[in-house]
């Protein structure tokens, strides 16, 4: 699935698989932002097999690329079909939030 949000610029990917509902939760977050940046467009990405996720480099579910990188990643984050996790100011979590998103775009751009 993907979509164009009002125009052009940066492209957000959510890399996900279905044996995990934290994408679910990242995608609602990356519509909050893109409310504020409406200059995004977002794709979805469904990895579903070992094969794919190595192909990616998918380091779990869910993953958001930034213009094809993924500003959350650990260099020694393994590659598989796993729930990723992600420490917010609240502990561990399944996405990251929207601050955080938003800190990596504007970090980013």
């Amino acid at each position: 699935m993907h979509f164009k949000v009002y125009g052009e610029g940066m492209e957000i990917t959510l890399q996900y698989f279905e044996g995990c509902p934290n994408w679910k939760v990242a995608d609602q977050h990356i519509t909050e932002l893109v409310q504020e940046f409406t200059q995004i467009t977002v794709s979805r990405h469904l990895v579903d097999t070992v094969e794919e996720a190595e192909r990616v480099g998918f380091r779990g579910s869910p993953s958001i690329l930034f213009d094809g990188v993924d500003p959350f990643a650990q260099p020694d984050a393994p590659v598989g079909l796993a729930c990723r996790r992600y420490i917010t100011p609240a502990g561990f979590a399944g996405a990251p939030t929207v601050d955080q998103l938003r800190e990596k775009l504007n970090s980013h751009e």
